[in-house]
C-alpha cells in the first residue's frame, strides 16, 4: 500500500523554484533546488538560505499548570524560561532513552509552545495526551495549521530587517518576538540549526506564499537562495547537531546521547529521570562523538567504525564536509574511546579510512553568537 504523503502549504512554491522533490517524514519536502546541495550551503555559509520547515509539528500548552506539566515530560527545566525565551529539551522515557528532541518557547505567562520533529508528532502527540491527567492545561496540535520559514545565514538579519518593525538587536539567541513581517503576523525566534545567524517564522498556514515570495525578493540581490533538506544536513552536521532517527532514538538515553547538558536531574520528577540519574551516578558506557577522517574517504549512516581491528561503533550521520572538504560523521564509542584525538577506522566499501575522534562542532566559524 503506497503511503499518501502530506504537503507543505510550499509546495507549488517549491516546484516552481525548481526543487527536486522526497518523501521525508511523511511529507514531500525538496532536497534540493537547481543549483544543489553544495551550492545552497554554501551561500547559507557565506550569505543566507531560507528553508521551509513547515513539516515541523507545534502544540501548544495553555493553562495554570503549563510549566509543571511541561517540565514534568521533558528534561530540561521549563520553569527557569521567563516570557520571550526558548530552550532545547528532549521527551524521555522511563528508561531514559529518547523519544523526541524539541524546542520549548514560553510564549506567555501560562503559555507554551513545543515544537517536534514531524516524523514523531503523532506519537509525541499521543504521549503527551496520555500523560495529562488532572493537570489545569488545554493542549492543541496547531502543526497543520501553522508554517515555519527559517531565514539562516550571516546576511539574514540584513535581509530581515526592512521587512518588520522588529527590534532584531532584542531578539537575541534563543529568544523570541511577536511582530509583522511583510504584513504577515509571526511569533519570531532566533534558534537555528546550521552554526549560522538566522531567525524562525511561525505564521498561519495560508500566509506561507506570500511570506515565502517576500523573503525571496528582499535578499535576492544579497545572495539569499531556497535550501532543501539536503543543505540543511550538512550544515546541522558541520555543527555537531544531533538529528532524532539518525542520532537520537529510543535505543540511546538521553546522557549516552550527548543531551548531558540539557538533563536537570537537580530539579522535580519528570518522565525518566530515576533511570538517567541511575546511569549517572553508575557511569556511561557510551557516548555520541564525532569523527573526522584524515583520509580521503565519505562516511555514509550505517558503515561500521573499527579500533585496533575491532568493530566499536556504526555511523549515525555522515558526509563530506562542503566548507571543511573533510569527511565528518557522528557515532556512538565506547567511553575510552572518546578522547578527541583517538585513532580510529571507517570502513568504506571494504576499506578501513583513518580517522580521529573529535568533539563536535567540526566547523566553528558561523556568524551564530550565542
Amino acid at each position: 500500500m503506497t503511503e499518501t504523503l502530506k504537503r507543505t502549504p510550499l509546495f507549488e512554491e517549491h516546484r516552481r523554484a525548481g526543487g527536486k522533490m522526497v518523501p521525508y517524514a511523511g511529507f514531500e519536502m525538496p532536497v534540493q533546488y537547481g543549483t544543489g546541495i553544495q551550492a545552497e550551503h554554501r551561500a547559507v555559509r557565506e550569505a543566507a538560505g531560507l528553508f521551509d520547515v513547515s513539516h515541523m509539528g507545534e502544540f501548544s500548552v495553555e493553562g495554570p499548570d503549563a510549566l509543571a506539566f511541561v517540565g514534568s515530560l521533558t528534561v530540561n527545566d521549563p520553569t527557569t524560561l521567563k516570557v520571550g525565551q526558548a530552550q532545547y529539551s528532549a521527551f524521555c522515557a522511563e528508561d531514559g532513552t529518547v523519544i523526541d528532541d524539541l524546542l520549548v518557547y514560553r510564549t506567555g505567562q501560562e503559555s507554551l509552545l513545543l515544537v517536534v520533529n514531524a516524523g514523531n508528532r503523532e506519537g509525541d502527540w499521543a504521549w503527551v495526551n496520555d500523560h495529562l491527567r488532572s493537570h489545569d492545561i488545554a493542549l492543541d496540535d496547531r502543526s497543520d495549521r501553522t508554517a515555519l520559514l527559517a531565514l539562516q545565514g550571516p546576511r539574514a538579519a540584513e535581509i530581515f530587517a526592512p521587512l518588520t518593525e522588529l527590534e532584531l538587536d532584542g531578539i537575541a539567541f534563543y529568544r523570541l518576538a511577536e511582530g509583522e513581517v511583510a504584513g504577515v503576523p509571526c511569533l519570531v525566534a532566533r534558534t537555528g540549526y546550521t552554526g549560522e545567524d538566522g531567525f524562525e517564522l511561525y505564521h498561519d498556514a495560508e500566509h506561507a506564499p506570500e511570506l515565502w515570495k517576500a523573503l525571496l525578493e528582499a535578499g535576492e540581490a544579497k545572495g539569499l537562495v531556497p535550501a532543501g533538506l539536503g543543505a540543511r544536513d550538512t550544515l546541522r552536521l558541520e555543527v555537531g547537531y544531533p538529528l532524532y532517527g539518525n542520532d537520537l532514538d529510543r535505543s540511546h538515553t538521553a546522557l549516552e546521547s550527548g543531551l548531558g547538558w540539557i538533563v536537570k536531574l537537580d530539579r522535580g520528577d519528570f518522565v525518566g529521570r530515576k533511570a538517567l540519574l541511575q546511569q549517572k551516578e553508575q557511569g556511561v558506557n557510551r557516548r555520541l562523538t564525532g569523527v573526522r577522517l584524515v583520509e580521503r574517504g565519505f562516511p555514509r549512516p550505517g558503515y561500521s567504525v573499527f579500533s585496533g581491528g575491532r568493530e566499536v561503533g556504526t555511523v549515525t550521520s555522515g558526509t563530506v564536509s562542503p566548507t571543511l572538504g573533510e569527511g565528518i560523521a557522528l557515532t556512538y564509542l565506547p567511553m575510552n574511546l572518546t578522547e578527541p584525538g583517538t585513532s580510529v577506522d571507517v570502513r568504506i566499501r571494504n576499506k578501513d579510512v583513518k580517522g580521529v575522534v573529535e568533539r563536535p562542532p567540526f566547523y566553528r566559524d558561523g556568524s551564530l553568537k550565542r
